[in-house]
């Protein structure tokens, strides 16, 4: 059920879909570098930006050419990544989430940037307004912040007399302003909801265990993870983990229901990166991304995996279940 629209700040200005790349110099080959995350992890969001691409006419090899350079779960390694990118003098730089583009931002001040999928662009300094980005960045961005409330409140609804939740988050996952945002947006959801929250770090893969041990001691009775690329990298092992410990878990996006996650609510994040082809091509025809409107979503995905609830002993209600993108029996 296609439920997801996007609607871009300056009307117009990204609505209409090029008719091909023909708005670059003839025999040019395009170099995009591609910031990512771990290789072979979410290889769907990386071929949907690749399908994006070829919907606008362009073909690996013949006109484009995307130089690929992946942290592999070491975030540290960013920002020699980016420098690595610019050393290419490639025409445009897409970074999969907040921490690539600040680094990537870091790098050139002259190479245009276009996020595929972050959290505050505004707050996280990467635009100084949606409206209008100025400098050399722009993308799409999520409500991150406003998100974190409507996961609790899908727990509430879903796990009978619920009044703790563990709130798994990952310091350093987004921009430092936006975290403190979402935590303070968990805070305030929790009390309207009257659920205390339990807030639990985890930094590294390494700490995951560490991090359900301590959520465990304090006995909630569900559990909600925030946004974080480490967190989507290692969903399997957080799924497993939430199953392991019988703890009912919202998440940020579908591929954690994929992984046998109980339920997620978020945006499309295959149709972010499919967006994030459409910048890029707006900005090899000669567009400034300064002057290009970010991007938010305006539908969510509710995806639910029925056998989860079954195995956790949860009944989903009725009208969850109606309201409900997908679900997974």
């Amino acid at each position: 059920m296609e439920r997801r629209t996007f609607l871009a700040l300056v009307p117009g200005s990204l609505l209409a879909a090029p008719l091909a790349a023909e708005g670059q110099e003839a025999g040019k080959v395009a170099r995009i570098g591609y910031l990512g995350t771990k290789r072979g992890v979410s290889p769907h969001t990386r071929e949907a930006f690749r399908q994006g691409l070829r919907d606008l006419g362009y073909v690996e090899g013949r006109n484009v050419v995307i130089e690929y350079r992946l942290p592999e779960g070491q975030l540290e390694r960013l920002p020699a990544l980016a420098a690595e990118l610019v050393a290419l003098k490639v025409d445009v730089i897409l970074a999969v989430a907040t921490p690539q583009a600040l680094a990537a931002k870091q790098a050139t001040r002259t190479i245009p940037i276009v996020f595929a999928a972050t959290g505050d662009a505004v707050a996280d300094g990467l635009v100084a307004s949606l409206a209008r980005p100025g400098g050399n960045v722009t993308g799409l961005s999520f409500f991150t912040p406003e998100l974190v409330g409507k996961r609790l409140e899908l727990l509430k609804q879903t796990v009978p007399g619920v009044s703790r939740v563990a709130v798994l988050w990952n310091p350093g996952g987004l921009g430092e302003s936006t975290e403190k945002d979402v935590l303070k947006r968990a805070e305030v959801a929790a009390r309207a909801l009257g659920v205390r929250v339990q807030f639990v770090e985890a930094r590294r893969l390494e700490d995951f265990d560490r991090a359900f041990s301590e959520m465990t001691r304090a006995r909630p009775d569900a559990l909600t993870v925030l946004t974080s690329v480490m967190f989507l990298e290692e969903r399997k092992r957080l799924v497993d983990l939430a199953a392991k410990n019988r703890l009912p878990a919202v998440y940020p996006w579908r591929e954690f229901v994929d992984a046998g996650g109980l339920m997620a609510y978020g945006p499309d994040l295959a149709d972010l990166f499919r967006r994030a082809a459409t910048y890029a091509d707006k900005i090899l025809k000669g567009a400034k991304p300064g002057d290009l409107p970010v991007e938010q979503p305006t539908k969510f995905e509710l995806v639910i995996n029925l056998k989860t609830a079954k195995a956790l002993g949860l009944t989903i209600p009725p009208s969850l279940l109606l309201r409900a993108d997908q679900v997974i029996e």
